[in-house]
């Protein structure tokens, strides 16, 4: 039931389906469907791709991102930093911080984020693209989306400590399976959360492609 509408569609890219149709970084889409409301966490290509969200926009689309990523978006463009709420027909929808603290790809300085959408009684956080980082404490949410592929994001060890910081009630890895990442993170991931005994309540979802 905590999964219920949630698909993942490869590497960060997210599709909820509830009151609204929520798109997270679409990118490489197989499918589509008329998109309410799309999230874009920073302007690297593979999480703003300008022919992926062309092709899930209909007249009332709302598209929520971060400054960097206004100019190449037309449309009802909304620009969020950090704390920043966006409420569409009953869903919140609140920007947090993504970035690294040992590597040099998002800084800080960016305003790259990650989203918390509420919708339906459920709360689901994207991480985006992001390090370990202290804003994940006192998180509130029912699911987390957790990049591991390392490289550019979190490792399968570092997502482990988040989930320890976030408390949800399931975990699903992304950011892996394309670019970086592969199934020995996945596994390295559930390991480590398995050896956590103050994890032993948290499911981990590993989710198929759609």
């Amino acid at each position: 039931m905590a999964l219920q509408g949630i698909h993942w569609l490869g590497h960060a890219s997210f599709r909820l389906e509830g009151t609204l149709t929520v798109y997270i970084d679409p990118w490489k889409l197989k499918g589509t469907l008329p998109a309410d409301l799309i999230l874009i966490t920073h302007a690297h290509h593979d999480h703003l791709s300008v022919g992926d969200v062309t092709r899930i926009v209909h007249g009332k689309t709302v598209i929520v991102c971060p400054p960097s990523c206004v100019g190449q978006l037309a449309g009802d463009v909304r620009m969020v930093k950090p704390g920043d709420m966006v409420r569409l027909e009953g869903v919140t929808v609140e920007a947090v911080p993504a970035y690294n603290t040992n590597k040099p790809n998002h800084p800080k300085t960016a305003g790259n984020v990650g989203y918390i959408v509420e919708m339906d009684g459920r709360r689901v956080y994207h991480a985006g693209d992001t390090d370990l980082i202290p804003e994940m404490v006192g998180l509130c949410c029912d699911v987390a989306l957790l990049p591991i592929g390392g490289t550019y994001t979190m490792n399968a060890d570092e997502a482990a400590e988040a989930v320890q910081r976030i408390m949800p009630r399931v975990v699903v890895p992304m950011h892996w399976g394309d670019i970086v990442g592969s199934e020995r993170d996945v596994k390295r991931f559930q390991k480590r959360l398995a050896e956590m005994a103050e994890l032993k309540g948290v499911e981990v979802a590993v989710l198929s492609t759609q």
